[in-house]
């Protein structure tokens, strides 16, 4: 990967007449973000648009109909997907690109600013697109290749959609104690502040971290018995933390509390 610097040699229009195809949570967070931005854009529209008129099209499709709706328009504008683990293989025969928000879109939209993007480019002038559209986003552009899409977008599944599937868990096992939500999101945030100032090595606390093998199974024992669905997450998350622990050597503190 490599950041992407801004490059004036490239024929890339400042203000880009552009369609966003998907009428998802990511197009219509897109479509209006880029519209803030200056942008003249078309859509949010509907799958299967032709968009004419456009100098650009970015779908904001699911990864199974980028395909499909790539076919369905016409030659000549530069065509670029959203998705985080498909190559530009799947845009032929456009010029394609890629731009993929390293952030969450919930019902709520996204706050692109200070977000990654994963961009990827068939010419050096779709490249040079696809950076530029993530910089009038806010966003830093780094270029992953086809050969690495797969990878990077699993680093995002476990930092964002897995952590969310975590602290499920975690809030299931809270409530057990009677304890609310709300009340674990310091201990959520500050660990996550912790782990970016760090990194994981450094950040990491608790009982595992500490070998304190006869709290984690006291805690194994009460996760048997009031959630014991969560026993295979608890082990994997056990077995994981140990490795990272005995990776971090004198770097864990010791008597950490979490």
């Amino acid at each position: 990967m490599r950041e992407l610097e801004r490059d004036s040699t490239l024929d890339v229009p400042a203000c880009t007449r552009l369609a966003v195809v998907g009428r998802g949570r990511l197009g219509t967070a897109i479509a209006t973000a880029l519209r803030n931005a200056g942008y003249d854009v078309t859509g949010p529209l509907g799958r299967g648009a032709q968009a004419h008129g456009t100098q650009a099209v970015l779908l904001c499709v699911p990864d199974a109909e980028i395909a499909a709706a790539a076919a369905a328009l016409a030659a000549g504008a530069l065509v670029g997907h959203c998705s985080g683990a498909s190559g530009l293989d799947v845009l032929a025969p456009h010029e394609a690109f890629s731009l993929h928000p390293l952030m969450t879109v919930s019902v709520h939209g996204a706050r692109f600013a200070g977000a990654g993007a994963a961009v990827a480019g068939s010419t050096p002038r779709a490249l040079a697109l696809s950076a530029a559209i993530a910089r009038a986003l806010g966003m830093h552009a780094v270029a992953v290749t086809d050969r690495d899409r797969v990878a990077y977008h699993a680093a995002a599944s476990l930092a964002s959609n897995f952590l969310i599937t975590l602290e499920g868990a975690a809030e299931r096992l809270a409530a057990s104690a009677g304890v609310e939500r709300q009340l674990l999101v310091p201990l959520v945030r500050a660990t996550v502040d912790n782990w970016a100032r760090l990194g994981a090595q450094r950040a990491l606390t608790g009982p595992v971290a500490r070998g304190d093998d006869a709290t984690v199974a006291a805690q194994r024992a009460a996760i048997a018995q009031r959630a014991a669905d969560l026993l295979p997450m608890f082990d994997a998350m056990v077995g994981a933390t140990r490795t990272l622990a005995h990776g971090a050597g004198s770097a864990v503190a010791e008597g950490a509390s979490a």
